[in-house]
C-alpha cells in the first residue's frame, strides 16, 4: 500500500458540485464521445485500459489555496485547486527530485498517482510524485460558474502562473532544499505546459518531459485528417478508398428523400434527416460526426488507454469487408461500433442542440466536463480546428473552418469571428515561440500515428532540443502504464527517457533497462 503524505485540508469558500463520472455518456448527447481531437473524459484518460490492484488505490483530495487572477497583482481573490500527492518512492533527502504531473483539459485522474511509466520513473529515482488539477476542470472551480465572463480567467497563461504558485508555496511549506529538482510531466496539452512552464519558469522547473504537446497554434488545422488518412492507409491503402467511397455515397444518398430515410436507418439517426436537409449547420455536424469516428480511433491506436478499446485494424477490416454491404453500409457499421462504444443509442447531429448544451454554464452540465472549457481555450489561444475542406478529399468539404468559428460566436460571444481567432492564435505563438521553443532541457516526444504530432516538436533542430518520434504509436502512448507486449519501439523510448531525465538529476550510474 502506497505510503502518502498527509496535508492539512485547509479547504473554503463555496461548495463544489460534484461532477457526473466522465466515464458516463448521455445516450443522445450532441457533445458526443469525441469532438475537437478531445475525447469526452479529456485528451489523456486513465494511465491504463487493464483494470490493476494498484487503480483501486486510495488517493487523497488535496487543496491550494490559488489566486484567481495572477495577471493584475491587485486582485486578492483566490480559490481552492485540487492536488494529489504520492510520496510511496519519496527518499526525502536533499537530493529526491519532484515529478510534477500537470492536469489538462479534463478531470484529474487519481488513478495516474499509481500507474502509468512517470510512477516507475518515480520509483527508478526516488521522486515525490505530485499532480497538480487545472483551473477550470474537474472539481478546480476558480467561479461559481462557466460564464463566458468567468471563462476570461482560463487560459493557459493563468495555467502556468498557478504551477509556477504552488511550486513555489510547496517548496517552503515543506522545506524543500534548493537542490531539489522538479521535472515537469505531460501529455497532450498539458505536454504543451509542461514545455511552456520551462520556459516561462526556468527558475522553478528545471527539465520537462512533453509528450505528444502541440506546440503550434493553428486555426485551421488542414494537416490533422491528413494525418488520419496516412495512419488509416498504413494498414492498408484500401482502408481509406472505401472511406472516400463511402462519405462520397452519404453525400449522393442526402439527395433524396429515400436516401435520407436510408441513412436514417443505418447510421441511427436522433432525428430524420430530412427536416434538416436544409440545415447547412446540422449537416456539417453530421459529416463531422462520421469523419470523428475515424479520427478517435487512430488517435488513440492500440494504445493502452481506457480510450483505445478499438484499433485502426478493426474499422480497416469493417471498411474493407464487402460482404457488409457497400461503403456507405460499412461507414454505418463503423458508427455502430462507435455508438455501442460511448453507450449512446443515436447518433445526434443537430447543431442548435449542440450549441444550446455548450451554452449551459453550470458546473453540473454534461458541457462541464471540460468540453465547454476547452472549446474557450481553441476560440481564445489555439484553434486546432480539425477540418475538412475539399470535395473531392476522403472525408469531403461539409466542416471548413468557418464551422468551428461559427461555434465560437454561437456559444461564447460574437466577437469571437475570424480575424478575433487568428489574432489570438498569432499571440499564442509570438507569447510561446510556437515551433521555435527559447528553452533547453525539454525532451518532446511524439508517436507517427498520432494526428497531433503535425503540429508538435518530433524532428530536433539542435543539440539543445532534444526529440524522441515513436513511429508506429499514437497519442502520448509513451505515458501510459508499460506492458510487456508493448512494440519494441515504444519500450525503446521509454528508455531513452530514463536516460534523459538521469542527464536531468546529474544522475549517471549504470541502471536497469526500463520496461
Amino acid at each position: 500500500m502506497c505510503k502518502m503524505l498527509r496535508i492539512p485540508n485547509n479547504r473554503e469558500g463555496y461548495c463544489l458540485l460534484p461532477l457526473l463520472l466522465a466515464c458516463l455518456i448521455a445516450q443522445s448527447s450532441s457533445l458526443g464521445s469525441f469532438r475537437l481531437g478531445r475525447h469526452v473524459n479529456g485528451f489523456l484518460g486513465g494511465p491504463s485500459k487493464i483494470a490493476t490492484l494498484q487503480q483501486s488505490m486510495d488517493v487523497e483530495d488535496l487543496w491550494f489555496e490559488q489566486r484567481l487572477d495572477h495577471l493584475q497583482p491587485d486582485d486578492t481573490r483566490t480559490w481552492q485547486q485540487r492536488y494529489f500527492v504520492n510520496d510511496a518512492f519519496y527518499r526525502n533527502d536533499s537530493h529526491a527530485p519532484v515529478f510534477l504531473m500537470i492536469g489538462g483539459e479534463g478531470e484529474a485522474t487519481k488513478k495516474w498517482m499509481h500507474e502509468g511509466a512517470w510512477v516507475h520513473y518515480a520509483e527508478h529515482f526516488g521522486a515525490l510524485c505530485i499532480q497538480l488539477e487545472h483551473r477550470f476542470y474537474g472539481k478546480s472551480h476558480p467561479t461559481s460558474d462557466l460564464s463566458t465572463s468567468n471563462l476570461a480567467y482560463l487560459s493557459s497563461e493563468q495555467a502556468l502562473a498557478d504551477l509556477a504558485n504552488f511550486v513555489t508555496t510547496m517548496k517552503t511549506k515543506y522545506n524543500m532544499d534548493a537542490k531539489q529538482k522538479w521535472i515537469a510531466f505531460g501529455g497532450s496539452y498539458p505536454g504543451s505546459l509542461a514545455a511552456w512552464a520551462r520556459e516561462k519558469y526556468p527558475h522553478l522547473i528545471d527539465g520537462s518531459i512533453s509528450s505528444s504537446g502541440p506546440l503550434l497554434a493553428q486555426v485551421d488545422f488542414t494537416q490533422y485528417f491528413e494525418v488520419v488518412k496516412a495512419s488509416l492507409a498504413s494498414y492498408k491503402p484500401e482502408c481509406v478508398e472505401a472511406v472516400t467511397r463511402g462519405i462520397a455515397q452519404v453525400e449522393i444518398l442526402l439527395k433524396h428523400m429515400i436516401g435520407q430515410r436510408n441513412l436514417d436507418e443505418k447510421f441511427k439517426t436522433c432525428t430524420p434527416l430530412k427536416d434538416s436537409i436544409e440545415n447547412q449547420l446540422d449537416i456539417s455536424n453530421l459529416f463531422e460526426n462520421i469523419a470523428g469516428n475515424f479520427a478517435g480511433v487512430v488517435q488513440y491506436n492500440k494504445d493502452n488507454s481506457p480510450h483505445a478499446n478499438i484499433t485502426i485494424d478493426e474499422i480497416c477490416d469493417v471498411m474493407m469487408n464487402t460482404t457488409i454491404g457497400p461503403p456507405v453500409t460499412r461507414l454505418a457499421a463503423v458508427n455502430d461500433m462507435m455508438l455501442k462504444q460511448s453507450e449512446s443509442k443515436c447518433l445526434d447531429y443537430k447543431y442548435d442542440k449542440m450549441i444550446a448544451d455548450m451554452k449551459n454554464v453550470s458546473w453540473d452540465s454534461e458541457a462541464a466536463k471540460g468540453m465547454r472549457q476547452w472549446t474557450y481555450q481553441t476560440c481564445t489561444e489555439f484553434g486546432f480546428y480539425q477540418t475538412s475542406e475539399n470535395k473531392s478529399d476522403t472525408f469531403g468539404d461539409r466542416f471548413g473552418v468557418d464551422f468551428f468559428i461559427r461555434q465560437c460566436m454561437d456559444i461564447f460571444s460574437d466577437r469571437m469571428d475570424g480575424k478575433f481567432l487568428e489574432q489570438a492564435v498569432a499571440q499564442t505563438n509570438k507569447y510561446y515561440g510556437a515551433l521555435k521553443p527559447a528553452t533547453t532541457q525539454v525532451l518532446y516526444v511524439h508517436g507517427s500515428i498520432d494526428p497531433w504530432h503535425a503540429l508538435g516538436l518530433y524532428v530536433s533542430p539542435n543539440a539543445n532540443t532534444p526529440t524522441i518520434y515513436i513511429e508506429g504509436t499514437a497519442h502520448c502512448a509513451n505515458m501510459y502504464e508499460p506492458l510487456n507486449n508493448d512494440p519494441p519501439q515504444l519500450k525503446a523510448a521509454r528508455n531513452k527517457i530514463l536516460k534523459y531525465l538521469a542527464k536531468l538529476l546529474d544522475e549517471y550510474a549504470s541502471f536497469a533497462s526500463f520496461t
